[in-house]
């Protein structure tokens, strides 16, 4: 598929703020019914996804319609092939299925859409949802969501085929994610918190890979990132896997709406490395937090577990030394782990961390606040670790590790959910690149209650404990420079004053009781 060669609109940095998506969310949510949310998103997903090729063929269609004198046939699929756009045969076309949409039999009409288009396009075997005319989906509603479908197309041809749906699907994902709560957080990641693994990392050049993509976007924003630094898509490649078979095919189809051509293997990473010889770049990963069914006992003697054997009961120093095998000599890892992967000693995961320390792989450790994710409300932590902290990129980091503490960082944007605001983003990001000595970023200082350069000595007075906590102290308050004996007259005055406040309120409350009749 494509790449896309024109720069991304700019989103806003709240998804509570986010324009139309959001209404057209609302609209196709009304239209869910009784429906579970897990079932109800592959139904609206795969007609996004068969707008999306629909519009990008039907925008060459008309451009060779138009050359029908030069010898061009709009019918012709290798015409479409030639340019790397699917081939959509007529009965799967968007203005077919539109025409049909109030007729009982287009559950029917949209599966054998599905079918034809897969069948035309080998890439997409076994990736588009066919279960619209099962008998519990609605067809009356089937009809009015393919109508509201209908209206998501804006703008010219080029921005119909590719940024308009490409926003309202990635929109439509943490929609999912969200109302299906710890099983969304499966598939999805947030994408501000993508964004911080991503701008931290840099992936300009090289391989990119997940071992547990979900549904790819980690991928999205690494080429939404080059993309934004006028940089060349072609210059990165991309590996992933994904064991959840549904997952894997929404992976596929949130990467070919943005025709971002990428190597996505289905099977169990530790139990089938399906990219057993890739050595990547850029490793980029939010694995599952504290896996403990991962059959970690049949493993005990894998070549990955370089630093350590990990517990059978958790997954967490497997998925760790799993990137770390996968990295190029000069690669650098970007992922997320559950809080306890940095203090935890249990069942020899201490043993496995200092071994990582000691080997000074650890470049970076970030401690992110609580309520970020959809599957978990609990914090959890970004670890970067970088094979060779002197490669010539940047400036010789041998022996030492940042410690950044965010937790104070986010703003909620519902009761349950913290989103990282352009502004944090920025300041995590900007913060590594200063240490790290990114070329026009600034010099880097320590600031207490935030951020701390600590030395491999201060890491093992503290028992290769990572959590960033430890190291940058407290947060320095400013001297208001009134004296201490003034300050707590003042204070004990206004306390007085608050209690004889209280005592009046009592008062009067019991006052209120006793006229109602609920005196004691």
């Amino acid at each position: 598929m494509p790449r896309k060669k024109k720069a991304i609109a700019k989103k806003s940095s709240s998804t509570g703020t986010i324009g139309f998506e959001a209404k057209l969310w609302a609209a196709a949510d009304a239209l869910r019914n009784n429906m579970d949310a897990a079932e109800y998103k592959h139904v609206v997903l795969g007609l996004i996804f068969l707008k999306y090729i629909s519009d990008a063929f039907e925008a060459k269609h008309a451009e060779l319609d138009a050359q029908r004198a030069e010898g061009a046939d709009p019918e012709d699929p290798d015409e479409y092939r030639a340019v790397s756009i699917f081939w959509v045969p007529k009965e799967a076309r968007w203005a077919h299925l539109k025409a049909n949409a109030p007729q009982p039999t287009i559950g029917k009409i949209v599966d054998e859409a599905m079918a034809a288009i897969e069948g035309d396009n080998p890439s997409l075997k076994g990736v588009l949802p066919k279960e619209y005319a099962r008998p519990g989906l609605d067809k009356e509603r089937l009809g009015q969501l393919i109508n509201l479908v209908s209206d998501i197309a804006l703008g010219d041809p080029a921005e119909r085929a590719k940024d308009t749906l490409g926003r309202v699907y990635e929109y439509f994902l943490s929609q999912f994610a969200s109302a299906e709560g710890k099983k969304g957080g499966q598939f999805y990641t947030p994408t501000h918190v993508v964004r911080v693994l991503v701008e931290m990392l840099a992936p300009y050049k090289g391989r990119v890979y997940d071992p547990c993509c979900g549904s790819g976007g980690m991928f999205v924003q690494s080429e939404r990132f080059i993309e934004a630094h006028s940089g060349r898509l072609g210059d990165i490649s991309i590996f992933g896997q994904e064991s959840n078979y549904t997952t894997w095919r929404l992976a596929k189809m949130n990467l070919a709406i943005r025709g971002i051509d990428a190597q996505i293997a289905h099977g169990d990473t530790f139990h089938n490395d399906l990219h057993p010889d890739l050595k990547a770049d850029y490793v980029l990963a939010n694995p599952p937090f504290n896996s403990s069914d991962w059959r970690g006992e049949l493993l005990k003697d894998d070549k990955r577990w370089a630093y350590g054997t990990p517990p059978a009961g958790n997954a967490n120093f497997a998925w760790v030394q799993h990137f770390l095998h996968h990295l190029a000599p000069n690669g650098i890892a970007g992922f997320v782990l559950a809080n306890g992967s940095m203090s935890s000693n249990q069942s020899g995961e201490g043993e496995i961390r200092k071994t990582i320390i000691e080997a000074d792989l650890v470049d970076c450790m970030v401690a992110l606040p609580g309520q970020l994710f959809y599957s978990t409300q609990i914090p959890v932590c970004l670890w970067f670790l970088a094979r060779e902290k002197k490669n010539g990129r940047f400036r010789d980091r041998r022996g030492e590790t940042l410690f950044l503490d965010a937790r104070k960082l986010g703003t909620m944007v519902d009761r349950t959910h913290r989103e990282l605001t352009e502004e944090d983003i920025q300041r995590i990001t900007g913060t590594y690149h200063a240490w790290r000595g990114d070329k026009g970023v600034g010099a880097y200082e320590d600031i207490p209650g935030y951020c701390k350069s600590a030395p491999l000595g201060d890491i093992r007075e503290h028992g290769h404990v990572l959590t960033p906590g430890r190291y940058v102290g407290a947060e320095e308050v400013e001297d208001d420079s009134e004296p201490f004996e003034e300050k707590m007259q003042r204070l004990i005055t206004t306390l007085r004053a608050q209690q004889n406040e209280a005592a009046k309120l009592d008062a009067a409350i019991a006052a209120n009781l006793k006229e109602l009749g609920y005196a004691r």
